[in-house]
């Protein structure tokens, strides 16, 4: 698996989601021993169930687990001049709205909270821009335009 760069926001998140997955794994794993030898064919529904969620629970897990093994923390001091992962910019559109977002792996992108992900249309065409220039990309069938003011 390959290097994923995360914010500290980032690790806060996958820790969470890990401690979380630990818990629902525990609770099914409790609620099968309870369960025990299933007798009745709605119990060995239910047992089937369980199972799969279970199984559900620990791919997740698994999953999580190797992203925080080869999970580094975003480079502190690099070259501010251009757009890169962990960027911080300052966009403006035609009609003169004002947008802000940090450009972060995919894993951690929230657009609601104005995280977007490299891996985007808009997160690509944004890589290697420099304050001042203008970005194009497709959304959609329509073609945008954004300002980048100011980058840090």
């Amino acid at each position: 698996m390959s290097t994923t760069f995360l914010s500290k926001k980032g690790f806060k998140e996958l820790h969470k989601e890990i401690s979380r997955l630990e818990i629902e794994e525990k609770s099914l794993i409790a609620e099968l021993k309870e369960i025990g030898r299933a007798k009745s064919r709605d119990d060995k529904l239910h047992r089937s169930d369980v199972i799969i969620s279970l199984e559900n629970v620990q791919s997740r897990l698994s999953l999580k687990r190797e992203t925080a093994k080869t999970a580094k923390p975003l480079p502190r001091k690099r070259d501010r001049l251009k757009i890169a992962l962990g960027s911080v910019v300052d966009l403006m559109d035609q009609h003169g709205q004002m947008f802000r977002y940090r450009l972060v792996h995919s894993l951690e992108a929230n657009p609601l909270d104005g995280r977007i992900s490299v891996d985007s249309p808009l997160g690509k065409s944004l890589l290697n821009h420099k304050a001042s220039e203008t970005v194009s990309w497709k959304n959609g069938s329509a073609s945008r335009q954004l300002q980048v003011l100011n980058i840090s």
